[in-house]
């Protein structure tokens, strides 16, 4: 798995579009700062740059630049291991546009599962994390279920199992406490 890893990051560092299991499907990802990149994942996925897209990390230290709120205020964050939750949050300026598409917030989860985890920890920060199907499409949990064109057009598939989620995770408003995907 390490050699697996070690190559993921390596596709990621080096602008490449990934596939990868989630807490509940399989996960398209690209470096979020390489704006050649995320365009690249939007045109294969058939998305719109307006909708933006969720990133994981490892940590919340990977992602706080990124969030224009004080983390400590919000301790509800810190619990969502068994339940893992997607937070939209003010965004910095340090947030890409093509990452918050329309929006002036940003949606960040700090992975619980174990290979998204190690992902992030190798490649020193957070990652793009858009279920691996096309828009409209439903997401796959199971890497038989991805379409032959976005295999082809994908530059490293790590395989594995998802985490026990039947579905993508919940994305709520951390100010609001709104779900925004339930």
């Amino acid at each position: 798995m390490k050699n697996k890893i070690n190559h993921i990051t390596k596709t990621l560092h080096e602008g490449g579009i990934t596939a990868y299991p989630t807490e509940g499907v399989y996960g398209l990802g690209c470096d979020p700062f390489n704006e050649t990149a995320v365009l690249r994942l939007l045109k294969i996925k058939q998305r719109h740059i307006n909708k933006g897209l969720i990133l994981i990390a490892s940590s919340w230290k990977q992602v706080e630049n990124l969030i224009n709120l004080d983390l400590k205020k919000y301790p509800v964050i810190k619990f969502n291991n068994q339940h893992p939750i997607t937070w939209v949050f003010p965004a910095t300026k340090k947030a890409p546009s093509w990452i918050t598409g329309k929006f002036n917030s940003i949606a960040i989860r700090v992975t619980s599962h174990p290979i998204a985890k190690k992902i992030c920890q190798k490649f020193g920060g957070p990652i793009v994390s858009t279920s691996a199907n096309l828009t409209k499409q439903p997401p796959i949990t199971r890497l038989n279920q991805m379409e032959q064109r976005l295999i082809s057009k994908v530059d490293f598939i790590l395989q594995g199992r998802v985490g026990g989620l039947k579905k993508p995770t919940k994305i709520c408003d951390i100010i609001t406490g709104k779900i925004v995907r339930g």
